[in-house]
């Protein structure tokens, strides 16, 4: 997986990949490519979602680097990336906030709601073990899920119009590596790389770019 504690991203000047790595890497090697007078689209990709980023480039450097959000905070498709979508400031319901307990409705039915009551603990902590048990079973799944996500939201922004993107698409879900691998070989290097990167990660050859 690429999931890490550190997000990363990754620029494109068409299918010729321009930086990889910090947001701030990328938002200078954006920068430049258009005072450049770079004639194709430039993009930067969430390494951790696959999905586009917008960028505020305005301005010095300074000032770009000013509006970028904080280290450690996930940048994902138009700034949704918050993990806690909730209001800092607002209250928290009833619950134990020094466990992180969080209050919310949860809709049963009667029989549902009998068994629970009958169970040692009562409701909330027969439904927290519950959830952390299916969390432990699905765990591979879920994974592979994501993977497959984040490896499609890029390629269907990149690939989306080159032969064999339908097949590809179809193979990358069936978890077809071999016939996926195939499918798209013939793409431009850049843009495969880093789709399979996305797909079954392994190391990327490090790509110049300017430090911050």
């Amino acid at each position: 997986m690429t999931d890490t504690a550190t997000p990363s991203y990754t620029s494109f000047n068409s299918h010729k990949r321009i930086a990889s790595g910090s947001l701030k890497v990328n938002a200078l090697a954006v920068k430049h490519a258009l005072a450049a007078g770079v004639p194709n689209p430039l993009l930067t990709f969430c390494d951790q979602t696959g999905q586009v980023v917008d960028i505020d480039i305005r301005g010095s450097d300074a000032e770009m680097f000013a509006r970028l959000p904080p280290d450690g905070h996930q940048l994902q498709g138009t700034d949704s990336a918050l993990i806690d979508s909730a209001d800092p400031g607002e209250p928290r319901g009833r619950g134990r906030p020094k466990l992180g307990v969080v209050a919310r409705e949860v809709t049963l039915l009667p029989r549902h709601w009998d068994w629970l009551a009958a169970q040692r603990g009562g409701a909330s902590v027969t439904l927290r073990k519950l959830v952390d048990e299916a969390r432990r079973a699905s765990v591979d799944r879920d994974r592979q899920r994501q993977t497959n996500e984040r490896a499609y939201h890029f390629m269907s922004t990149m690939a989306g119009d080159m032969a064999g993107f339908e097949e590809a698409s179809r193979a990358l879900f069936a978890n077809d590596a071999a016939k996926f691998h195939q499918l798209t070989e013939a793409w431009p290097t850049d843009v495969r790389d880093y789709l399979r990167y996305l797909a079954c990660p392994f190391p990327l050859a490090e790509v110049p770019s300017l430090a911050p």
